[in-house]
Formats: C-alpha cells, structure tokens, sequence
C-alpha cells in the first residue's frame, strides 16, 4: 500500500478491486435482504469531513481538486467497518487456570456454581481502580481494531458493586465504546440472594449508570437471574431511559425471548438452546437475535439455529462476546468464518450481519455499517482482491488497514 500524505479532512481510496456493502438502505435487513451485497469493481471511495460522499466504479471517477489525502487499493478490497455488538470488552486479569480446567473435562455451570467463572473476575476487576480498567479497554480496543472491528459495544458486569460498575461504564466511554450497564450478570458474593442483590442494583447504581450506559443488559439464566428477576431489573432500567438487552437462552430456554418481545428489547443474545417456538416468535417480531458462535465453539456448546432464524424471517446480528472466560477471541473475521462453517450463514449474510444489523442493535444503523454516501467514512480494507476472504481465510491476517471517520487508525 503507498499512501500519498495530504491535509485533513479528505480521503480518497482508489483502485480497489473490489468494494462490498449491504444492499439497500433500511434496517435491520431480514432474509432475502440480508444476503443482498452490492459489489463495485475496480471502485474508489471519496470522504469528507468523516463522512462518505461518494462511492464508484474508477472510470466514473472525475478530478479531486485540492489537497486529498490518497490510499492505493491494488489488489485490496473494501467492507464497511466491522460492528461488535457484544464484547465484555472491560474486566482485569484472566481465566487461563479456568480454561485448563474446562478442558479437562469441568463444565461452564460447574466452575460457575464452584465460584469460578464469572466471580472469579469479579475480584480481578474490582481490584484494577478506575485506571487499569481504562487501560484494559484501551488495550482491547486496539486488538479489536487491528481485526477491523471500528465501532464496539462493551458490558459492565464484572464489577457488581456501585463503583466498580460506574468506573466500567467510564472507562468504556473514554476509550470509545458504547457502554451497556450489565449490572445484572451475576450475584456477588457479599450478597446472600438475587433478590437483595437487585434491590441493590436498582436503587443505589441505576441512577447514575443510566447517566453513563445507552442500554441495559441481563443474564437470564439457570444459576444467574430468573426470567421475574429479569423482568423486575429491565422494567426499573426502561424507566430510567435505557434501551434493553438480554442475555438468553444460553444453556437453557428459561424465557428470554416472550420477554425480551414483550418488553421491546432490542435484542435477545446466544441462543444456543432457543426451540421452534422461540425462532418463531423472534422471526415475527423487531427483537434482534445477536448470535454468537465463538461462544458456542469456546464452550463446545450447540451452536445457535442461525439458518433457521434467518429462513424464518428473524433479524439477525453477528458478535463476538469477547471475554476472558467463555470466547476470548475478539476477531470478528473469525466470526464471519464460524457463521459460515457453523451456521450455515453465506458470506454476504455474515457480512450484513456484523455490519449494518449489529450497527441496528446499537442504534447506529443511519451512520454506520455501510459504506454509501452520508454515513460515516468507517472502513475496512482487506488484503485480497475478492472481499468474501473476511470468511474465507479462516484466522488469517486479513485486515490490512482500518480507516474510522475518514483517517487511517491502523496499518499492517
């Protein structure tokens, strides 16, 4: 790649082999739609201020006048940039004695149960200050990056006490994330039941968390919150003015999805053991099924009934779940890669799927997650001429460069 410096402001990248983008204009995009990608040959992208103002094929292209900054896209490819939806993105230490275990033969509910899991990164976390929290995001902010993920959510959770989870919230903001108070993820151990915990929770760091955080999140789950405990803690987080998301239907099917499409979430997350009735019900409402297989492959779990939500008509977003214990992995190429292998998902899917729907989830869909003129100049530029290698080259260094908002932030 040969850049030609110029002043800010302009961004012109020429000559690509190929630029890739989700179809049409709405979202979140349902199957037929959601495996519709137009792809220009022999394109340029021209920015402005941030934000894309044109978009073509190189014979249409007229003269650039004035300083412009130039990328050569020869043999590259060009995707918008890719949305994580869902990373557990802020906690300290890891789980590596965690994972040994696992991979012994200790399941995710027995090292749960046994004060491992979750917890055990509670006390990791708690003990980081403010500062290392910041730190950690920051640091996994840039492995993010490099993997070509520009806009990234975050969760709270691993802290569970008022001002751990606050200086979460802060910390994810201040490294550019969008914060999700995920202040029910689990009971601390200083508190005897889930009851007493969300009295807690609700009344002494609602107030303030929903000044930090956009959304609300819940593990609904055998061994974290029931579906009434669930319900109790995102009514008290909608009248606070959150935006809700559940964690559901994980390991078992104990009511996630009629709760998340009764109380409007925008999404319901895993899925791993949601039945006909659940892919019925969320293919029939506004509920996003954010789908997340390097969980399931992590944990050696069923992956989730992706081909089934989509054929049915659901909406359906791809993340990561980035988190020390059940998918360290902050590759959202790699995702792509699972959701076709695993899920049965094709290439344009995935595309859709971690761009303009997981932008959807995160209430971005006007301004990110497709690369056409007046959103936001977020790109993604991959290391081969045919754009479908962001699934193809499974694991491989596929990213070459990440523009975000009309500036290059990363090179290989």
């Amino acid at each position: 790649m040969t850049d030609r410096a110029a002043g800010p402001g302009r961004l012109l990248v020429r000559d690509l082999a190929q630029l890739a983008t989700p179809s049409g204009s709405g979202a979140p995009l349902r199957s037929p739609a959601l495996g519709e990608v137009d792809v220009l040959e022999d394109a340029y992208l021209l920015a402005e201020d941030g934000l894309i103002v044109e978009v073509g094929r190189m014979a249409d292209l007229g003269s650039v006048d004035g300083e412009v900054e130039e990328i050569d896209g020869h043999g590259m490819s060009a995707i918008p940039g890719l949305v994580d939806c869902h990373t557990h993105a802020c906690f300290a230490g890891d789980r590596v004695a965690e994972f040994t275990l696992r991979a012994g033969g200790a399941s995710y509910e027995d090292l749960h149960s046994a004060g491992s899991g979750i917890l055990a990164t509670v006390g990791a976390t708690r003990a980081a200050g403010e500062a290392g929290l910041t730190e950690a995001v920051r640091r996994h902010r840039g492995w993010m990056l490099r993997s070509g993920t520009t806009t990234f959510e975050a969760k709270s959770g691993y802290g569970l006490d008022r001002e751990t989870e606050l200086a979460s919230l802060r910390a994810i903001e201040q490294e550019g994330g969008i914060p999700t108070w995920l202040g029910a993820h689990a009971v601390p151990p200083e508190f005897d039941d889930a009851g007493a915990y969300l009295d807690f929770a609700i009344e002494d760091v609602l107030p303030e968390a929903a000044r930090l955080a956009e959304a609300a999140d819940v593990f609904l789950e055998r061994g974290a919150f029931g579906a009434g405990q669930a319900r109790r803690y995102l009514e008290a987080c909608r009248d606070a003015g959150l935006k809700l998301r559940l964690h559901g239907d994980q390991f078992t099917e104990s009511g996630a999805v009629p709760l998340a499409i009764e109380i409007g979430a925008r999404s319901v997350d895993h899925l791993e053991a949601t039945g006909d009735d659940g892919i019925r019900a969320l293919a029939a409402s506004d509920v996003v099924g954010v789908l997340l297989p390097a969980s399931a492959l992590f944990l050696a779990r069923p992956m989730p009934p992706a081909r089934a939500l989509v054929d049915a008509g659901a909406a359906v977003a791809l993340a990561t779940d980035f988190n020390p214990g059940s998918a360290f992995c902050e590759s959202l190429p790699l995702v792509c890669s699972l959701a076709c292998t695993q899920l049965r998902l094709t290439p344009s899917e995935a595309l859709s799927a971690c761009t303009i729907n997981a932008a959807s989830v995160l209430g971005r869909a006007d301004r990110k997650g497709r690369l056409a003129p007046g959103y936001e100049a977020d790109i993604v530029l991959l290391d081969a001429s045919d754009w479908r290698y962001l699934a193809y080259h499974l694991g491989g260094s596929v990213v070459a460069a990440v523009v975000q908002g009309g500036r290059v932030t990363w090179r290989r």
